[in-house]
């Protein structure tokens, strides 16, 4: 499958905080627990206030078959709010073949695509291909992301009011009893499963098993997704009755260490809920997070990691 959810969900943030994420955490009653997860939430706000991180969103823009002309005038297509540039160029969606042309009169000054001034036509790469492209042009860089037979120009201002006025995050403070022991059942061969999305799509998923755990005198089970088989995470997207309160409505993602017997033997890993964070979708309207399937939404409230973000 397409790394669809890697795309929305980690990027650059999720290597970064992977160096903070040891494969196997140290016992919770240690001082070393509690400064591990506090520096580990540090570093996220961190990669979130970025030039590129998802506070920088501003747009999402579909594009049809054929001729999509962009740019900050109205009469363009695909309005893309980039300062002195009413008219940046027209992509051109033929199957899977993307390509920029340039308006009429030509490309404005300092526009470019991966660092270089762009030929007409110029081949693009969406967000999936070997060779995915960036225009920028001032403070505004824009790509092309596939999600499923769908194209869309995805667009960030390093200079949006999003992050301009970042306003911190909200967690819940560290709780050891938020951090379980879970037995790990494989699926030999692993489930294909239809993950929802924001968008009101399904996509189908590889699951590779499912861990089994103890909260509130209750038996419960959460299955990750497996995006990729180089993947060296498991990935969960769940939701809980804190949801309806004081967490992110559509639910939270939760990344873990692989079992410590790999994903085809039974075996343990650790759920640290209280690195349980808000998927992009809680930042700008314009991501395109997948949502928790039915068997991963809890019916128990887990107040562990982080809050709402808005109010």
């Amino acid at each position: 499958m397409t790394r669809t959810f890697r795309h929305c969900a980690i990027g650059t943030l999720a290597l970064a905080l992977a160096l903070l994420h040891p494969a196997h955490a140290a016992d919770p009653t240690a001082t070393s627990w509690k400064s591990d997860l506090l520096t580990w939430r540090a570093q996220y706000a961190k990669e979130l206030q970025q030039p590129n991180g998802w506070l920088t969103l501003i747009g999402l823009e579909w594009l049809k078959p054929g001729d999509n002309s962009f740019g900050s005038a109205k009469g363009n297509e695909l309005i893309v709010h980039a300062p002195s540039a009413p008219n940046l160029g027209i992509v051109k969606l033929d199957g899977n073949s993307l390509q920029l042309l340039a308006p009429r009169g030509g490309y404005p000054s300092g526009l470019l695509v991966d660092g270089k001034s762009p030929a007409n036509p110029e081949a693009l790469g969406s967000d999936d291909s070997q060779h995915p492209s960036k225009i920028t042009i001032g403070t505004v860089t824009i790509t092309v992301i596939h999600r499923g037979d769908r194209y869309a120009l995805r667009i960030k201002d390093s200079r949006s009011a999003a992050r301009l006025h970042f306003h911190g995050l909200k967690w819940y403070p560290p709780d050891p009893v938020y951090r379980v022991a879970a037995k790990w059942i494989p699926y030999n061969p692993p489930h294909h499963v239809a993950i929802p999305t924001i968008l009101g799509t399904e996509v189908m998923s590889d699951v590779p098993g499912a861990a089994e755990f103890s909260l509130d005198g209750k038996t419960l089970r959460l299955e990750p997704i497996e995006e990729s088989p180089e993947d060296k995470e498991l990935f969960f997207i769940l939701r809980d009755a804190t949801s309806k309160t004081e967490t992110y409505g559509a639910g939270r993602f939760l990344y873990t260490p692989l079992p410590d017997h790999g994903l085809t033997q039974p075996g343990e890993l650790i759920l640290d809920f209280n690195r349980a964070r808000n998927p992009p979708c809680a930042y700008t309207p314009y991501a395109t997070c997948p949502l928790p399937p039915p068997q991963n939404r809890l019916p128990i409230p887990i107040p562990a990691g982080q809050q709402r973000y808005h109010e």
